[in-house]
């Protein structure tokens, strides 16, 4: 049986997604009691970051270049002709450039019987599919999106959700929604929830964590934030509540800020400097995983006040870190969280606020946080995500499923 994931990415543009696919590669790597072949389609010359994380049974397949490559090359180093094309030329497209994409053959060529598209983005294809539309944002914060965004995002996800043989939720709220708004039949969207991906990282060394402190002139204690720059993810809401907190009680709380910076990372520059926070906040950028251990060793906290989330990646990564955690209490977030997490409404800036001022001032508070998020991040594993995901392709393929698929595919996590 021979499984084709989706992997067409750019590293570095499109936030967790890329590490729970790292996640997966990991996961399916150590499956060695299987027959299976689990190919990873790739972008050709874009492979660099996924090929660390396979062995075994898991190999690469080269499709063609990203398409209009140059074009995202051009925008990704000017920040002036990426807020262009979002802001002016792309809503005057509008239904003009969405269209379904098509497959290019590759997938049909190498023999692929079962093609598992793991990001939002899939194309059309004889061969039986899995869809993982990760959320619908777009429909609770229209306000967030372009016309012709939400009209793309529409097209498509209603396409690939009815082309699919099975539609990905990762969390039972994100099954509901699903069901909800696409009407869905309940047996046709499953849950297969995600894992900290922290554990195939390098583990780094003293000298490491010296050198990353040293490289970002980091403070001797800080909170953290790892998000692609987005307006989900609420870094102004975040900004606001640490200029709160200063102005008011002068708690000046130091907090860096990792990940991908978007076509909005300079209205988020613009708002630091608003509030006055350029002497308390780090932006870092998007950064290696020897890195991203770094961090989450070096931190004092992670504060997550993200809007909308389909699963909450740094949640667990935090967890698995033993680092305390502090976050919104909205769509998949308490689910993933259980009761290892400070909670708050991301909406209200003194919620946040108070958060973030338990966070860092309450030692037995971080105590027990971190106790219990080492405990809730063992319930979550890619070992266990890839075996339930080779469970779902042999049923779907029609293939015999062994006593531990049975147990899988009956537990929680598997209907």
């Amino acid at each position: 049986m021979r499984i084709c994931l989706d992997a067409r990415l750019i590293s570095g543009t499109t936030g967790g997604v890329e590490q729970a696919i790292i996640g997966l590669a990991s996961g399916f790597s150590s499956l060695d009691d299987g027959d299976e072949e689990y190919l990873f389609l790739v972008y050709e010359g874009a492979d660099a970051w996924i090929k660390p994380y396979l062995r075994g049974p898991c190999q690469v397949l080269t499709a063609g270049p990203p398409p209009n490559s140059l074009k995202v090359r051009l925008m990704r180093r000017h920040p002036l002709l990426r807020a262009l094309w979002h802001r002016i030329i792309s809503p005057m497209l509008g239904e003009r450039s969405v269209g379904i994409p098509q497959s290019d053959g590759t997938i049909e060529q190498a023999g692929v019987d079962l093609m598992h598209f793991t990001i939002q983005t899939a194309f059309l294809t004889p061969i039986p599919s899995i869809f993982t539309p990760h959320d619908l944002q777009h429909l609770h914060l229209p306000s967030l999106f372009t016309p012709r965004e939400r009209l793309k995002r529409e097209k498509l996800y209603r396409t690939f959700c009815a082309q699919a043989r099975m539609v990905v939720a990762l969390t039972n709220w994100g099954k509901r929604d699903l069901i909800t708004h696409y009407q869905l039949p309940d047996e046709k969207v499953v849950i297969v929830p995600w894992g900290s991906v922290l554990d195939t990282y390098p583990m780094p060394q003293e000298s490491d964590l010296i050198a990353v402190q040293k490289e970002y002139s980091l403070p001797d204690r800080f909170l953290f934030y790892p998000a692609y720059s987005w307006p989900h993810k609420n870094h102004k809401g975040l900004l606001d509540a640490l200029a709160l907190l200063r102005d008011r009680d002068g708690l000046a709380v130091p907090v860096v800020f990792s990940g991908g910076q978007g076509v909005f990372f300079g209205a988020l520059r613009q708002h630091v400097q608003k509030r006055q926070l350029d002497n308390q906040v780090r932006f870092v950028g998007f950064v290696s995983p020897l890195e991203l251990m770094c961090l989450y060793r070096l931190c004092s906290g992670l504060i997550f006040p993200s809007l909308f989330e389909g699963w909450g990646l740094p949640i667990l990564e935090a967890f698995a870190s033993g680092v305390p955690v502090a976050c919104s209490n909205v769509t998949s977030l308490p689910e993933v969280a259980g009761d290892a997490a400070l909670m708050f409404d991301p909406h209200d800036i003194e919620q946040i606020a108070a958060a973030i001022a338990k966070l860092w001032q309450d030692s037995a508070l971080r105590s027990t946080l971190i106790s219990r998020g080492i405990r809730r991040v063992q319930a979550f594993s890619w070992q266990r995500t890839a075996r339930l995901f080779r469970a779902h392709y042999r049923r779907l393929l029609g293939c015999p499923l062994t006593n531990g698929d049975i147990a899988l595919l009956g537990s929680a996590g598997g209907d």
